[in-house]
């Protein structure tokens, strides 16, 4: 074997300690004391999980705080001052804030990312330049694909959709949309479906991003989904105005995804960040509650969005960290759903993402982490560090496990 992880807790099985097999990039076996020599590491019964699945992030508008103002915090001014901001990206400074950000997120467990990136006559390609280079020069720790979407309209920007057409020709292998920028929202959606549908890529969409549930696009989502086969190929982000919806609502709309395959990714620290910003008092949460649907058969994933921006200026790209945020905030307490946070960063993550070999069987890549945890109960609700991550088998970061000084030993 080239590896041989060693007393290692599984997350579906986490009462026993196995030892997991790697060759060729490759997990090639997991068995109780497996009878196999090579390279050894001994986790002390640590659990090990498949690379976290990072769903929806900004790696082109990530660490700008110092170019923009905040001082309202609404997405309007949001979306106003990075427009503005991109006027001076360049590819190089795209690469450069990128890199910063995909390093944590690497240190932090990520194996998987799509990342969103704009395009407009505002920045052209420029971002889509520094990205694609940022994507070559980590594949060794990481793989991302790119989604191209609209941020500041399309039908109402002209020369914005010739550019998501060029980004999707050169490289773009998911397409998004912002339908709540445009003069047609519908008319965005049109367009993006029918952009999937030439260029064969899956969709995901910035979607309902508002503080009421009045007017929810997610149903002529879901009626596109059905129609043209795109059930599991669609996901949609956001979608706040879910969690201001009455129980009957919310369970209608909860149907028609489960029954179209539209999946959601909630963005736990952004939508806590921007909603509520017209209440001076018992101000709303504005997280939608992945886990409820969860129970009413929709797939969910947990991402981070943005970094160190107007959008979200915090972040330090731990997908655990953002489990638990979201635990916190939708008040989750039963163990099966403080489990199911942990799931929606990294197998549902997976499923949205139609992953192939994402998994602890034998023939699954050896895209691992591991952490400072037995349970991946415990690792959500403790923060648990990451240890060390693999990406095919090759390790691609370490952490020391903190440790206490006590008085007297040192001279021990």
């Amino acid at each position: 074997m080239d590896l041989i992880l060693r007393g290692a807790r599984l997350p579906d099985d986490p009462t026993r300690t196995v030892d997991i097999g790697i060759e060729g990039g490759r997990i090639a076996a997991v068995e109780p004391r497996l009878a196999a020599e090579g390279e050894t590491l001994d986790l002390g019964g640590r659990l090990v999980s498949p690379g976290f699945v990072e769903t929806h992030i900004h790696l082109d508008k990530s660490c700008i705080l110092e170019r923009c103002n905040s001082s309202r915090g609404d997405l309007e001014e949001a979306i106003g001052e990075v427009a503005k901001a991109k006027g001076g990206f360049t590819p190089e400074d795209v690469y450069e804030r990128g890199r910063r950000t995909l390093e944590k997120c690497i240190l932090n467990g990520t194996t998987h990312m799509r990342t969103q990136l704009e395009v407009d006559p505002g920045i052209g390609l420029r971002g889509f330049e520094g990205v694609k280079r940022l994507v070559q020069d980590y594949r060794w720790a990481i793989d991302v694909e790119i989604c191209v979407f609209p941020q500041e309209g399309l039908l109402n920007n002209p020369g914005t959709d010739e550019l998501m057409l060029a980004a999707l020709s050169g490289g773009a292998s998911v397409v998004g949309a912002a339908p709540y920028t445009d003069a047609d929202p519908h008319g965005q959606i049109d367009r993006v479906f029918e952009m999937a549908r030439e260029f064969d890529v899956d969709i995901d969409m910035h979607l309902d991003f508002g503080p009421s549930p009045d007017g929810l696009d997610l149903d002529y989502v879901c009626d596109l989904a059905e129609r043209f086969g795109r059930g599991g190929r669609t996901a949609i982000g956001h979608v706040t105005k879910l969690s201001a919806a009455s129980p009957e609502r919310f369970d209608a709309a909860a149907r028609r995804m489960a029954d179209a395959g539209v999946a959601l990714t909630v963005l736990p620290s952004t939508d806590l960040f921007l909603m509520g910003r017209h209440m001076e008092h018992s101000v709303m949460r504005g997280v939608t509650p992945a886990h409820k649907l969860l129970h009413r058969g929709v797939n969910c994933s947990l991402s981070t969005n943005n970094v160190l921006n107007p959008f979200t200026p915090f972040g330090d790209c731990s997908l655990i960290r953002m489990a638990n945020l979201n635990a916190n905030v939708c008040q989750i307490g039963a163990k099966d759903d403080i489990r199911a946070c942990f799931d929606m960063v990294t197998a549902r993550s997976a499923r949205l993402m139609n992953l192939s070999g994402y998994g602890l069987a034998p023939g699954d890549w050896a895209d691992l982490v591991v952490l400072d945890c037995e349970t991946p109960e415990a690792a959500v609700a403790e923060l648990a560090p990451v240890l060390h991550a693999f990406k095919r088998g090759r390790r691609t970061m370490t952490r020391k496990p903190a440790e206490l000084h006590r008085p007297g030993r040192e001279a021990a």
